[in-house]
């Protein structure tokens, strides 16, 4: 009981920032699997898939830097609504044009805008959080983006057509994500000093926090942009693929507050070590060396969400420690510029790495990277 007390007291004190961000991810989840499938039915390449999506995540490494200086200009409510507006027209945009060459355009600048809105959220909750409890209040905040990523992966399934009315969905999606930041009674963040964003202040105080959050970036990527496809080359149905992607998000933000928890009462460097041994011991599991039952292909993807979707929140917490407080907006931009890079390259690279090698090389690319974040990761000070 007081396991579930606490984390709903830690939902009421920052209730806003939590449901928009539920909204903005039932939009993100419904739109990159509604991508895939879509660009799948019409025979288009993985590596054209992989790129298409990476363009989104070179638009959040882009616009990380742009939402830094627009928050310092503007605030953080008039930053978010300025961002979210021009996500609604960029995605009602690709109703109206069918060009994938147009969509990569549009994809980049959806990433410019929607980098806005995280660092808003994730420095708003950064700056009211005390070291001692971040853990759990990222934890809660992952737990909703997993929630919303969830329910759009699996509201797929409302459209077997395949046709462009999941996009009036996203686009409604990222319109009422807007209501609980405008509308909010809660304190808003400090006017922030226009400090530019230190590169080389960052990479020496929160390094592990930076490779962490790379790495990171680099396998969930891969996963929302291909795992769709994956588990089409595993013949599985429209609905399968949907519980498949769906477990794995599901098995992420189930395990967003224990770990959150634990965090906060042990090192968080040292956490994000075993993860990644675990994650590598997992994927390798889905390199294609057994024709796995359906069952346990869920069991895994359950295993898979599991430690890659905390990664975050453990780097994140790490780095916030570690700096001083008026530094928060620029480390939550340069976490997202982290993020959007790996997060590009990703899609790319595992996606180049299935054309070339079959639908098993996802998997292969994401135990590739948790080996490196492992071997790389030296135990950090909490």
């Amino acid at each position: 009981m007081f396991y579930f007390a606490n984390m709903i007291s830690t939902f009421s004190a920052f209730h806003a920032l939590f449901l928009s961000t539920l909204l903005m991810q039932i939009g993100t989840g419904l739109f990159n699997n509604y991508m895939g499938l879509r660009l799948s039915a019409d025979s288009v390449s993985e590596i054209w898939i992989g790129t298409l999506l990476s363009a989104y995540y070179l638009g959040l490494v882009f616009g990380a830097r742009m939402g830094h200086h627009l928050i310092i200009r503007v605030g953080h409510v008039r930053a978010c609504a300025t961002a979210a507006a021009l996500a609604i027209c960029l995605v009602l945009l690709q109703t109206l044009i069918d060009e994938k060459f147009v969509w990569l355009l549009l994809r980049f600048c959806a990433g410019m805008a929607m980098v806005v809105q995280f660092i808003v959220i994730e420095s708003w909750l950064n700056e009211q959080a005390e070291n001692k409890h971040r853990g759990r209040v990222m934890s809660v905040y992952l737990l909703m983006s997993g929630i919303g990523t969830a329910l759009g992966q699996l509201s797929i399934t409302m459209y077997p057509t395949l046709d462009l009315r999941p996009l009036i969905f996203v686009a409604m999606c990222q319109a009422l994500a807007l209501l609980p930041i405008v509308l909010t009674t809660r304190t808003l963040p400090a006017p922030q000093s226009p400090a530019p964003i230190d590169l080389a202040y960052f990479f020496k105080q929160v390094p592990q926090c930076l490779l962490t959050i790379l790495l990171a970036g680099n396998i969930c990527a891969a996963f929302y942009g291909l795992a769709a496809v994956y588990a089409v080359k595993q013949n599985l149905s429209t609905g399968q693929v949907a519980v498949f992607t769906a477990t794995t998000v599901v098995a992420g933000l189930l395990s967003q507050w224990p770990m959150g928890w634990l965090s906060d009462r042990v090192n968080r460097g040292n956490l994000v070590r075993v993860n990644a041994l675990l994650l590598v011991g997992i994927s390798v599991m889905l390199w294609g060396w057994v024709d796995w039952p359906y069952w346990m292909m869920l069991l895994l993807a359950a295993g898979m969400g599991s430690l890659q979707f905390t990664l975050y929140g453990l780097a994140s917490g790490l780095g916030n420690d570690r700096i001083d407080p008026e530094r928060r907006v620029g480390l939550t931009a340069m976490m997202l510029m982290a993020y959007g890079g790996g997060a590009c390259l990703g899609p790319t690279l595992a996606g180049t790495m299935m054309r070339l090698g079959g639908s098993h090389m996802l998997y292969v690319f994401s135990s590739a990277c948790a080996l490196l974040l492992f071997v790389t990761m030296r135990s950090a000070k909490k």
